[in-house]
């Protein structure tokens, strides 16, 4: 393959190469939204794949890094975005697995949750880091930096289209589909999607394996302009009073779905207030579903159905991969998918045929 160079992406762009150089090694010198066009271009071309100079391997090749007498860190970066945080009910525990791990080999940890351009680069080249843990969504240009110093890292819950490495997820597109399939097994027939396909990476995947499962099964999924696939507010439970009108309006037109499917337990959580508000019953009137088994869908009245998510194996097992492509920096890339489990509780059942009648 012929090699890509800098001056083929200042003139894919327009541009010159100074500009191309000076956006790629981070320096200063060039506007964000040139740099991102510059970082967009160069992955598309696939500057980013081949092994050239760009990055420098801090590790020599094919060698495990030994632990010195000096205890030995691994970075986990997890911006504090979208309630990504040790707070979280799910990223907490996502980190709990990461924490362990590291303790079981006897490896430090580096959290940083509020990472600034400015002064990433300095966090990045301490003695000791071993490799970069990425949970949840994580800004390209940060990713880019991990990249360009040729830090080993793997991401949890999200991949980047522009900078190559090795990923953890829960299997989203299976779990969501085999929860349709049992919903439908119930006997639902009328099944409506909420959540945003946009919001992350496992969101979509989400929606597509319940669009899938209706497929399958001769049944046709909401269009892709209904507006619970476009909730916003997700993290805080600001769309509450748009499920509320919506749903509403269903129960006037007597079109309510028999089961409601959410993207994850807390929209499920929103789902239910809203509909104890409208008199409706839950599973009686409609079956609700979420995803992710957070400790409050447990103790949510009625108890919510839901698919576990591993979420300390996850981190466990981003660890190990790390350690893993140290040990072996030459081997391919992986996406990892762990398993996922429904989890029954009483917030679902047989469908009862009375529910627009009401």
């Amino acid at each position: 393959m012929k090699k890509i160079t800098m001056q083929q992406i200042a003139d894919h762009l327009g541009v010159s190469k100074f500009v191309v150089s000076k956006a790629l090694s981070g320096k200063g010198g060039v506007n964000e939204a040139t740099r991102e066009r510059v970082i967009q271009a160069a992955s598309r071309l696939g500057y980013f794949n081949q092994k050239n100079g760009y990055v420098k391997n801090i590790l020599p090749s094919g060698s495990a890094p030994a632990t010195p007498a000096g205890k030995q860190s691994v970075l986990v970066l997890m911006p504090n975005i979208r309630f990504q945080n040790k707070e979280s009910r799910y990223w907490g525990r996502l980190l709990e697995g990461i924490s362990r791990e590291l303790e079981a080999r006897e490896l430090g940890m580096i959290i940083v949750s509020e990472p600034k351009s400015d002064n990433f680069v300095n966090i990045l080249n301490p003695d000791g880091i071993l490799g970069m843990v990425g949970v949840g969504q994580i800004a390209s240009s940060f990713l880019l930096e991990v990249h360009r110093i040729g830090l080993p890292m793997v991401l949890v819950d999200h991949e980047d289209p522009l900078i190559p490495s090795d990923t953890i997820f829960a299997n989203n597109l299976d779990g969501m589909a085999r929860l349709a399939n049992h919903l439908i097994g119930l006997g639902h027939r009328e099944l409506h999607f909420l959540g945003n396909s946009l919001f992350s990476r496992s969101f979509r995947d989400r929606w597509i394996g319940f669009r899938s499962a209706l497929e399958e099964n001769g049944l046709t999924p909401q269009s892709s302009d209904d507006p619970m696939l476009r909730l916003e507010g997700i993290e805080t439970g600001a769309f509450h009073d748009e499920l509320l009108s919506w749903a509403l309006r269903r129960k006037r037109s007597k079109a309510l779905p028999t089961a409601l499917v959410c993207a994850n337990d807390s929209i499920a959580m929103s789902v239910c207030s809203v509909l104890n508000k409208l008199g409706l019953s839950i599973p009686g009137d409609i079956a609700v579903s979420g995803f992710d088994n957070i400790d409050d869908a447990a103790q949510n009245v009625p108890s919510i159905t839901t698919v576990n998510v591993p979420k300390e194996d996850l981190g466990r097992r981003a660890v190990k991969k790390l350690l893993d492509r140290l040990a072996n920096p030459g081997l391919p890339q992986e996406k990892i998918m762990i398993s996922v489990e429904i989890v029954y509780r009483n917030s679902t059942s047989e469908p009862r045929q009375t529910v627009n009648e009401a």
